[in-house]
């Protein structure tokens, strides 16, 4: 427990904490809400690079045999980091949504309160079920019921954080007021492609990796796994669909806008807004 501590429930909170404190001083004119947005971010793309190391490492001693083969970084990362980012994240995702509503004059929002958390979980909804869907489901599954099998899916489930460091960026870039450079644009092609390749594509290659190690097409894998597998892999990826077909829809709104060789600038602030 105490090594549990000196991780990812020290670690996170800490980061967070740094940053809020180090970006006002190089930052003057940001207010709160821009402050927690970005000191949020910057963890997430810390965890996620962590995360992204962590599944590389498990995936690639396990490939040899997909079912069998073990890597103790599968299990530890999950309670070590996985579990204590999680449990910081929604935490920090309700500061990060209370100042933003504060900044802009709500008043609900002059402090504290079930109302703003209520607020937050309506609007946040999807983002709140899937932490809490990780810790209640990913957590136990990882440590009691896999029967000391499938460290190599573990490894690929970590795989999913690679694209978070991308999607930060470009909320930064938009917080730097740098959404029409061509950083910004190279960045969201990189937000596409990572999160299809990594959150989408991901799951028909363990079903192939799958099918591979017992000799049985692809098609033929759904039917051999038990029902509870092929319902979890749904839930976890249905989520990731939709959010993919919403970066798909900004993204063609933001290439039509780079069409328009006059759009007013009030029209272009507001697509590029830090509420996106």
């Amino acid at each position: 427990m105490l090594q549990v501590l000196a991780c990812g429930a020290v670690v996170f909170p800490g980061l967070f904490l740094a940053f809020r404190r180090i970006l006002p001083c190089v930052f003057k004119h940001w207010s709160d809400a821009d402050v927690v947005l970005v000191s949020e971010r910057l963890v997430s793309s810390i965890h996620a690079i962590m995360a992204t190391t962590a599944g590389v490492i498990v995936v690639s001693a396990c490939r040899g045999n997909v079912i069998n083969d073990r890597y103790w970084l599968a299990t530890y990362f999950v309670i070590w980091y996985g579990v204590p980012y999680m449990t910081y994240d929604i935490f920090a995702m309700y500061l990060s949504h209370y100042y933003r509503y504060r900044v802009k004059g709500h008043e609900d929002y002059k402090q504290h309160s079930l109302r703003t958390v209520n607020s937050f979980i309506r609007r946040e909804f999807l983002l709140v079920l899937h932490h809490i869907a990780l810790l209640t489901i990913l957590l136990p599954v990882t440590l009691f019921f896999r029967k000391d099998q499938g460290d190599f899916f573990i490894g690929c489930l970590f795989l999913t954080e690679l694209s978070t460091p991308f999607v930060s960026l470009g909320k930064i870039l938009i917080q730097l007021s740098l959404q029409d450079c061509s950083l910004h644009k190279a960045n969201g092609g990189m937000v596409l492609f990572t999160f299809f390749m990594c959150r989408i594509a991901l799951f028909p290659y363990m079903y192939l990796m799958y099918g591979h190690h017992y000799g049985i097409p692809l098609y033929s894998v759904p039917f051999h796994l038990p029902l509870s597998t092929n319902l979890g892999s749904l839930c976890i990826m249905a989520p990731q669909v939709y959010w993919f077909v919403l970066l798909c829809r900004k993204g063609y709104r933001l290439y039509q806008r780079s069409r328009r060789p006059h759009s007013p600038p009030a029209a272009a602030v507001a697509d590029g807004s830090k509420d996106d």
